[in-house]
């Protein structure tokens, strides 16, 4: 029997959800078929996406909408990131064999999406980023999503054959390397609707990431890494290198650099930019824990 097509195994791999509603396979199935009208959609950066926006803010301006109930489900929960250094980053896109955690409880602070589930994992493809992608004037590269395991890397391969390749472990992490250079920031991604689970690391900016927007914006979309930065006073020049890599205006520069933890995501990119190695990333429990795939894999 020949292995069923990417879509096909989409569609059975939700069917083996327990209690997974048809509305949702419909939407991850529509979201991994069309991610750029999706995306450009969600983000108000297409006309449809305009209109919608429009409409939306005319009926909230009229109806109030009431404030979420303790423990209600919210959209940050269905469709969100967690913050990954570089190292994690390397590690999640190294991964050989399969591996199934059902539910990251204390790593992921959402009610939802938030198992490590990778069929595959060493298939991996590097897409253009919707959200660059809807952008009049996008920060490129446009390649740098990575979508890993099956039956998505099937599905972006499949159907977006002029906008996705696949590649190597090494060449994800080159194209990781590449970005951390830029000053982007590595977000691993879960969404309800993509089987609830893991399934891409985007390497993103402020400027055209539709989701650092939103949570600028007081969705709250970004789980911290669980780190925070910490400057060393007897080497920081204030030379402001870390202030202009910040993405999540972190770090200001008085005399030396002076860091808002509240503010902090733990991203690591600052740490990587500064020419006094006078920055390190350390854990700060009020952020969360770290996704160490080693711990996690140990079973720790």
């Amino acid at each position: 029997m020949s292995n069923p097509s990417p879509t096909r195994k989409f569609w059975q791999e939700a069917g083996r959800i327990p209690g997974y509603p048809l509305t949702e396979k419909i939407h991850g199935w529509f979201y991994m078929r069309f991610p750029y009208l999706y995306i450009a959609t969600g983000t108000g950066s297409n006309r449809l996406g305009r209109v919608g926006a429009a409409v939306i803010g005319f009926f909230q301006r009229i109806f109030r909408p009431r404030a979420a109930k303790p423990g209600a489900i919210t959209f940050a929960d269905t469709y969100h990131g967690k913050v990954v250094p570089l190292r994690t980053a390397r590690e999640l896109v190294s991964v050989k064999e399969n591996v199934r955690i059902p539910d990251l409880e204390q790593v992921i602070p959402y009610k939802l999406a938030r198992s490590l589930i990778l069929d595959q994992p060493d298939h991996i493809a590097a897409l253009d980023c919707p959200c660059r992608a809807a952008r009049e004037n996008p920060c490129l590269p446009l390649d740098v999503c990575l979508i890993i395991g099956e039956p998505f890397v099937g599905m972006v391969l499949k159907h977006h054959a002029q906008r996705a390749r696949a590649i190597t472990s090494a060449e994800a992490i080159e194209i990781l390397e590449a970005e951390e250079a830029r000053g982007h920031v590595h977000h691993a991604f879960f969404k309800e609707a993509v089987l609830e689970r893991f399934y891409a690391i985007c390497n993103c900016c402020s400027c055209c990431c539709g989701a650092m927007q939103a949570h600028r914006h007081g969705t709250p979309m970004l789980a911290s890494s669980g780190c925070v930065v910490q400057v060393d006073e007897s080497r920081c020049v204030g030379c402001g290198e870390c202030e202009s890599h910040c993405q999540f205006g972190a770090i200001t520069v008085n005399g030396i650099s002076l860091v808002d933890r509240d503010n902090c995501m733990g991203c690591g990119v600052c740490v990587s930019h500064c020419p006094q190695e006078g920055i390190e990333l350390v854990l700060a429990p009020e952020k969360g824990i770290p996704l160490e795939m080693s711990r996690i894999l140990a079973g720790e």
